[in-house]
């Protein structure tokens, strides 16, 4: 075993990876593109989660019917023709 040479392992490329290991135009687009996504599902995540913990937060304060002036609130007047 000692004198056995080096198995090359399949993970590791034989060539040298230093001649281009800068990143082009297009994959530096796509990774800020997935990046920003990721940082917009993260907010999306945090806002889902504050309106489980607290749905009645979210809703507004007035009702459809305090628009209504001369009905009672929960009354409908159907016009028969």
């Amino acid at each position: 075993m000692d004198g056995a040479p080096p198995v090359p392992s399949p993970l590791v490329p034989l060539e040298d990876v230093s001649s281009d290991s800068s990143m082009s135009l297009e994959q530096k687009t796509t990774f800020v593109f997935v990046i920003l996504l990721f940082i917009f599902l993260g907010i999306l995540i945090v806002r889902c989660f504050r309106i489980l913990l607290d749905p009645y937060r979210s809703m507004p304060t007035s009702t459809w019917a305090d628009g209504l002036e001369g009905l009672e609130k929960g009354q409908f007047d159907h016009a028969l023709a």
